[in-house]
Order: structure tokens, then sequence, then C-alpha cells
């Protein structure tokens, strides 16, 4: 190993990479991770030095907040890399602002903006031959936070560890998908913690996930924990309906994580001159609208699959299938973000930043 320092981080590198053992052909995503790993602590009332080190576990006091009053968040980003061989991040800033209001929600520890993007950036840098080349081709970044203070009183913690893995991804592509509209179980409740990218909110879903999953449906389409008549996400993703030629999605809320790819397709999609209608969605106009043959698509948004075009969806034991359209905006919003994103086309918005 060798130690450096770079803009206030220090930097231990990987005697030897694990690069030669990965089949970057057959990627199952979020399954293999890079050779080093960005790491901060919280601690004594201040952050302390930065390191990047090699991958590897760490140990936790059996008492650590994280294990017993869920104080975890964590990010979803992608890096990509163009014909240059230049690294570029999208949109990093919204990710880093959800971030912290995420942390600010469940009472934990700001990270500042120079720990969190020079020590990302600085990752990326070690590890770039990890990111290759191509549509499709990206670097996924999980930027998370937990809880480190020891002690099962239950409050917030004191101490904190902040820290960025980074994982090689291809195309995502999860076949088929049909979803069952959710008339019991919810996502989130007004007043709780949906808005956050909170570790708890993603294992709340698992069991009703599991559910439908038995029944034959790849996910849930949530609804409303009050009245289960407006539809709010699919999965763990934000979701789209197109009926007729109008784009519908529900207004972000204290239920509704305010998605990046979310708020990227609605500016993408007027752009082209689609008609977006960001507002509450109802189960009744879902159903009615494919009984009369104007319901076309209805697709998941989100960082992992990008766009997830949904197949069907079953409500009160009916089955709806969607039709086969020549004409998806899904795709051609997927085909527009992605070719930004991987530098094909030009970035009229100012989305990208080169690492």
């Amino acid at each position: 190993m060798s130690t450096t320092q770079t803009n206030k981080i220090e930097i231990i590198k990987a005697a030897t990479s694990k690069i030669n053992e990965v089949d970057f052909e057959n990627l199952s995503f979020g399954s293999i991770f890079t050779d080093h790993l960005f790491e901060c602590d919280f601690k004594n009332g201040e952050w302390q030095k930065p390191v990047i080190k090699p991958y590897a576990p760490f140990l936790l006091d059996p008492s650590s907040r994280v294990f017993h009053y869920g104080q975890a968040i964590f990010e979803g980003m992608k890096a990509y890399k163009d014909e240059d061989d230049a690294i570029w991040l999208f949109r990093p800033d919204e990710n880093y602002k959800r971030f912290n209001k995420s942390a600010v929600r469940m009472a934990m520890q700001e990270v500042p903006e120079d720990i969190f993007m020079n020590g990302l950036k600085e990752l990326l840098k070690l590890d770039e031959a990890w990111i290759k080349r191509g549509k499709g081709n990206s670097m996924y970044i999980r930027p998370f936070m937990i809880a480190t203070g020891t002690g099962v009183i239950a409050n917030p913690s004191d101490n904190y560890k902040f820290m960025i893995i980074l994982s090689p991804v291809s195309a995502y592509y999860a076949g088929e998908v049909k979803v069952l509209i959710a008339e019991h179980y919810s996502r989130a409740a007004n007043g709780g913690i949906g808005a956050a990218k909170a570790a708890g909110n993603y294992a709340a879903q698992f069991y009703p996930t599991s559910l439908a999953n038995k029944q034959g449906f790849q996910q849930v389409i949530w609804t409303d924990d009050a009245t289960h008549t407006k539809l709010e996400e699919a999965g763990t993703m934000n979701v789209f309906f197109r009926i007729n030629d109008t784009l519908f999605t529900a207004p972000v809320s204290e239920r509704i994580l305010d998605g990046v790819t979310r708020k990227t397709l609605i500016d993408l999609a007027k752009s082209e001159g689609i008609n977006v209608d960001v507002r509450p969605v109802l189960v009744s106009e879902l159903v009615e609208a494919s009984k009369n043959g104007t319901l076309k698509e209805i697709f998941g948004a989100g960082t992992a699959a990008v766009v997830s075009p949904i197949s069907g969806f079953s409500y009160q034991d009916v089955y709806h299938e969607l039709p086969n359209n020549e004409d998806s905006m899904a795709l051609k919003l997927k085909d527009k973000l992605t070719n930004i994103q991987n530098k094909i086309a030009e970035d009229t918005f100012g989305w990208t930043v080169k690492v």
C-alpha cells in the first residue's frame, strides 16, 4: 500500500487491484465493488480527516445506534465515461442537497459539501479504470451515512460515519414488469420519513412486495396511507402514467421522494413539447383509462434503471394489460436522457459535471 495526500484527503492505495477478476460483460447490479472506498467520521463535535482506503469490512460496536434506532441514510448516483475517457457526473448537486435533507429529517449530522464532492471525485479518479465507456455502462455510486454513537438509550447519535462505495454496472433490464396496486400497505405516511432516503423506508417495503411476488407481480404501486385512492410510487421508483398523450405523475410530498430522474424526465418531456400534468392521480382514473383505451403507458423512473416500463397492473383482483406502443414516450425519454448522461448528445440543461 502507498499513502498520499490530495485536497486534504488521505489516500491509501490498495496493494493489488481486483479489476482483472471482474467479468464486465456479465455484471449483476450492485454486487461488485471497486478497489477503494471513501470514509469520513463525525465525532467530538466535528468532522475528522477524510480517507480513501482499500474496500474492506469494518468493525462497529454492537451498541451502535444504527443497529438499534435505524439512523441510516443513502443516495444513489452514477458516473459515466465519454469517448475521450473523461468522467462525468449527472446532477450531483441534487443528490448532495437531498442527502442532507435526509440527514436533517433523521436528526443526523449534515455532511459538508467539500467532504461529499471532493471525496466523491477523488474516489472516482482513483478507480477510474472501473468505469467503462459505452452507452449502458456506468459507475453506480452509493454515498451513505450511519449512526456510530454507542449506547442503547433512545436518543440521536453523536457520532456518524459517512462513506462512499462504487459499483460498476451495465445496462439494467428488469424484464417484463407487472405491478400490483396496493390496497392495504403503504410506503409512507404524512408526517413520516417518506421523502427521506432512509434505509428503513426500503426495509418496510420488502414484506408487501414479497406478498406481491408470490402472486406473480414484480413490484407494487403504492397508494396513499389515508385512503389508498391516490397512486404514488412504483416499487422504489417514482412513477409516470401516460393517458392519451399527457404524462401524469404525483407531486412530491412528505410521502413521495423528490427523485432526480423524475424531475429530469419532467423537464425533458416539456422540452419535447409533451404535456406534463403533476397532480395526484387516482386509482379510479387509471382503471377507467385502461377500460376506455386511453391508458398508453406506465413506467417507473429512478437512478438504477432510469426508466422501467410496466406491462400491466392488477387492482381488486382484475388484471389490466397495457398496449404495446411503437411510439413509447418512456423509451424516447430514456434514450434522450441516457444520451445526455453519456455525452452522446449536447447537454443544453447544464446537468452534467466533469470530474
